[in-house]
């Protein structure tokens, strides 16, 4: 009698365990879907990347132009407003200018005719209303060598947490409306995978944003965006 008791005990025990093996190798009713979000914004930073230029007989004498011009232009920077950590000395170069004609030295080498010197400044305009006024000044400063100017946004992470919860909001609205058309139920979420995207300074439309009467400045708008992978469960609903 004992014996058939712990028969009878092993079967269900052997019966319980094949069915939640069953039940763990049953495949999950899930649906993957991309949430993305687009935002449009005005810039509110202006990033210049501008310097001088100088040509001399002897290396320290073009050095020394050199110098002389970009602190009349970095004075001015400051005197337009410019905060000290706004600026920053990106690049300081020296080398030399050799004859453009067929004339060599003893050596049968090109002659070296004087030197060139560079040093090139990258500053941040805050405020886009003065941009023209500040470029129309470091120009007149002594600036001649100008490299690029680029808008952005100030707080740019703020921009990113705005667009990167839209994109979340995007991924189940699409996935609660494949999930209805298949007439099943969205579940929970399983995973959610962000992707980052792109934005940046790409104007997209005219907007007027700084004018001076020598140097009309157009900033446009720049277009963040941001996308996420989520991945839901589904399942059938009750009564089905």
């Amino acid at each position: 009698m004992k014996a058939k008791t712990l028969l009878a005990a092993a079967l269900m025990l052997s019966m319980s365990a094949g069915s939640l093996a069953a039940a763990e190798g049953t495949p999950l009713r899930q649906i993957s879907v991309t949430g993305e979000s687009t935002l449009t914004v005005a810039p509110d930073l202006a990033t210049i990347t501008l310097g001088v230029t100088e040509e001399a007989e002897e290396a320290a004498m073009a050095m020394q132009a050199v110098s002389k011009a970009m602190a009349a232009v970095i004075a001015e920077l400051k005197a337009a407003g410019i905060a000290p950590e706004d600026m920053q000395t990106r690049h300081v170069s020296m080398h030399p200018v050799w004859s453009q004609d067929r004339s060599y030295d003893e050596g049968g080498k090109r002659r070296i005719t004087g030197f060139q010197a560079s040093n090139t400044l990258m500053l941040r305009v805050r405020d886009l209303d003065r941009l023209g006024s500040v470029m129309d000044a470091v120009l007149a400063a002594g600036a001649n060598n100008f490299q690029g100017l680029t808008f952005g946004v100030e707080d740019p992470a703020a921009v990113a947490d705005k667009i990167r919860g839209e994109a979340v909001k995007d991924a189940i609205r699409k996935a609660a409306q494949l999930a209805e058309a298949a007439g099943m139920e969205l579940g929970p979420v399983r995973s959610i995978s962000e992707h980052g995207g792109g934005g940046g300074p790409r104007p997209m439309m005219a907007m007027e944003m700084a004018r001076s009467d020598a140097m009309p400045i157009e900033a446009g708008e720049l277009s963040f965006s941001h996308n996420v992978s989520v991945v839901f469960d589904i399942e059938v609903p009750d009564g089905n």
